[in-house]
């Protein structure tokens, strides 16, 4: 496994600078999750952030993934949106586009994976009809990531139309490829009550391909600190290492940055002592 840390949990940071801190606490890996000012697409200068990160990855050894969960990139006003859900005619295109750059830029940095979600649903649409919906926007986002060999690792969130694992597997049922992975949240499992989580990982394990770590309380969907939250570690990990899983282990701690460097030192001292 590449213990890693996501920086949205470094929102005070720059991205250079945040990924230097990363690499001299000792992780191997870095989520970047695209945003205003960490390799924004659509920003001026993102070639060359683009080819400074390339670099500082390169130099540092570390491995990275790409997350596209930041919440008012896309749209100031709307939380995470517009997504996959949204109608093809008020949004959809516009999540599309922003996933094929974030495909472009894990291509260029030669990423683990894209990592991905389905979107809150709509309030006039139904479940029924709101997965067909995600299937369509998401099999156009595989068809550009196959053609560039990037994996996908989409996760279910709570709040969203794809929560659970058995919502999950619905969606496989409409929509498959062998692009499409699994991104597995340590504490979105135990807030919904998917326990035992080391059952989970052994079920799934065959898609696994990036996996969030934090602590967590059951029913409340807030990143904690490790040992403020009431799950049990090392039963986790030694499930992980079981199933030979080998990609990164990224801690996604996102409303830390006001505290970002000791929560990532933190962080990096609870996991490293059990790995």
């Amino acid at each position: 496994m590449q213990l890693g840390y996501n920086t949205n949990g470094l929102a005070h940071h720059g991205l250079p600078a945040a990924i230097k801190l990363l690499a001299d606490i000792g992780y191997r890996s870095v989520a970047i999750t695209l945003d205003h000012a960490t390799l924004n697409p659509y920003g001026k200068h993102f070639v060359e952030e683009l080819y400074q990160v390339q670099s500082l990855l390169e130099e540092h050894g570390m491995a990275s993934v790409i997350e596209t969960g930041a919440r008012y990139l896309l749209d100031p006003q709307r939380k995470h949106e517009p997504s996959l859900l949204s109608p093809r005619t008020a949004g959809r295109p516009q999540r599309i586009e922003f996933l094929r750059h974030a495909i472009d830029i894990a291509v260029a940095l030669g990423s683990d994976c894209v990592s991905l979600w389905s979107g809150v649903l709509p309030g006039d649409v139904s479940p029924e009809a709101g997965m067909p919906h995600l299937a369509e926007g998401l099999q156009v986002v595989l068809d550009y990531a196959g053609r560039h060999g990037m994996q996908l690792g989409f996760e279910p969130e709570p709040g969203m139309l794809v929560d659970t694992m058995l919502s999950y597997a619905e969606l496989l049922e409409l929509v498959d490829s062998p692009f499409l992975k699994l991104t597995l949240d340590i504490g979105h499992l135990h807030c919904l009550g998917e326990t035992p989580i080391a059952d989970v990982i052994h079920t799934w394990h065959e898609r696994l391909v990036n996996v969030h770590i934090e602590d967590m309380r059951h029913g409340r969907h807030e990143h904690l600190m490790f040992g403020e939250g009431e799950i049990d570690f090392p039963p986790i990990l030694e499930a992980l290492r079981e199933v030979g899983y080998d990609g990164p282990l990224n801690v996604e701690l996102s409303r830390h940055s006001h505290m970002g460097p000791v929560a990532a030192r933190k962080a990096f001292v609870f996991l490293n002592t059990m790995l």
